[in-house]
């Protein structure tokens, strides 16, 4: 692995030699991730595995055409082979009237800041077997638990360097430190699977590998001998665990690539109260230690905090420079990509602002409804906004949880189940978008 200095360096020779070869304009980025996992069994050593694979992805303009390429080689000669074929191809590429760099009086230009992403502590393979064990152990004591999937435990390191032809270059890196454990609880065709895990940016964040393991088992044990429920109109509560999913398809909705060819269920909804006025949804690419935390986005723009949705209202669409060329707007630090393609647009660390109910609270008054705590399948249309998706997890009956449920499909329409959303209080940053338990009224189950 290079380091942050030398990534940032291969990338800007790479873009000087682009520029000599004939390109306008071009960019580069470097990109390298390695990881140490083990893995175990039933109490025994399963798997141990070692990786890092690096790739330098160099995109190019000749007037308004573009090609991009990438290599996994950082040998100099096989970087000079790869300009010279990648301005080949721009010359034979129709032309685009949208692409190009991004704006070059909006990059980042004063020093990026330090968002604490790297630990110095990196754990050997015995560490991380001890921590799988402990994990596995802790789930497969929990009383039901016969049978196990195993456990594991990571560490890992990435980077990244970005350089410009138009006077942007900046790097930086993040480490990575993981626990999980999957059991079965029950014998026979009754099996239940269920699983937990952790994975924060230090190791000092990371939770108890025996409350991982013990999450895990108890969660396994929990969804034994479910039932078959009528199908109806009645509420959801969703788990944090699945929850974030919602917010995953709202995102979908509102990227600028999704806008400017009109393929979103949203495409009318700028300024519009989407949810309830208790609802408000952020971005922070800039949150201390998060999951996709980032200085610069994936054109060297400067990256903010924003309210996506504010109050129930919609604020903007999340654009990188073509969708916002395309759209007559500016783009919004949203660029997002990898070395061997185009920028497109996304999110980084998202949450939704906690609401003012317990989740006890949420559900007291539910006379019939489900505790939702794992989805299947990808039945979702951000298209026509059309929900429809197999689920799992338990019985509502006067406020109460009462019993495993399983083999239901619940659906709606997205928007409508973002109009009859309620957040409760008790929001956990753990994953790298987050939101507390969700209600969502009005929702089609059906079952047996």
């Amino acid at each position: 692995m290079l380091s942050l200095d030398e990534a940032q360096t291969r990338a800007e020779d790479l873009v000087k030699a682009a520029r000599k070869a004939g390109a306008d304009a071009a960019d580069a980025l470097y990109a390298c991730n390695a990881s140490t996992t083990v893995a175990v069994r039933m109490g025994a050593l399963e798997d141990v595995e070692s990786s890092e694979g690096e790739e330098i992805g160099l995109r190019l303009f000749v007037g308004q055409r573009s090609a991009t390429i990438s290599a996994s080689d950082m040998n100099p000669a096989t970087l000079a082979t790869l300009v010279d074929r990648c301005v080949a191809m721009a010359r034979e590429a129709p032309e685009d009237p949208w692409a190009g760099l991004a704006p070059e009086d909006r990059l980042l230009r004063k020093r990026p800041p330090s968002l604490d992403l790297i630990d110095t502590q990196e754990p050997e393979p015995a560490t991380l077997r001890e921590r799988a064990l402990e994990a596995e152990d802790a789930a497969r004591a929990v009383p039901g638990v016969t049978n196990s999937e195993g456990g594991g435990a990571s560490t890992g390191r990435s980077q990244v360097a970005l350089v410009t032809s138009h006077g942007f270059a900046g790097a930086y890196g993040a480490t990575s430190h993981s626990t999980w454990a999957s059991v079965l609880a029950g014998e026979g065709a009754g099996m239940q699977r269920d699983h937990a895990s952790h994975s924060v940016r230090h190791l000092a964040d990371l939770d108890a590998a025996h409350a991982i393991g013990g999450r895990a088992g108890q969660r396994a044990v929990a969804r034994l001998n479910p039932i078959r429920i009528e199908s109806g109109v009645m509420p959801i509560i969703f788990d944090p665990r699945i929850g974030s999913s919602l917010i995953g398809h709202l995102m979908s909705g509102i990227v600028g690539p999704a806008i400017a060819r009109r393929s979103s269920f949203l495409l009318d909804a700028l300024g519009e109260a989407l949810f309830d006025a208790g609802v408000s949804i952020v971005d922070d690419p800039l949150r201390p230690r998060g999951l996709r935390s980032r200085p610069f986005d994936g054109e060297g723009l400067p990256t903010a905090r924003r309210a996506i949705i504010d109050h129930g209202v919609l604020t903007g669409w999340l654009l990188d420079s073509a969708s916002a060329r395309q759209l007559g707007l500016e783009p919004t630090g949203h660029a997002s990509r990898g070395a061997g393609g185009s920028p497109g647009a996304g999110v980084s660390n998202v949450h939704m602002e906690p609401g003012t109910a317990t989740a006890g609270e949420l559900m007291a008054d539910v006379k019939r409804g489900l505790y939702v705590t794992e989805l299947i399948g990808m039945g979702v249309n951000t298209v026509t906004g059309d929900y429809s998706r197999g689920a799992s997890g338990f019985l509502i009956e006067n406020g109460v949880v009462v019993q495993a449920v399983s083999e239901i499909t619940i659906a709606g329409h997205l928007r409508d189940m973002f109009r009859a959303l309620t957040p409760a209080n008790d929001l956990h940053f753990r994953y790298a978008v987050n939101v507390p338990t969700l209600r969502v009224d009005g929702m089609t189950v059906a079952g047996a």
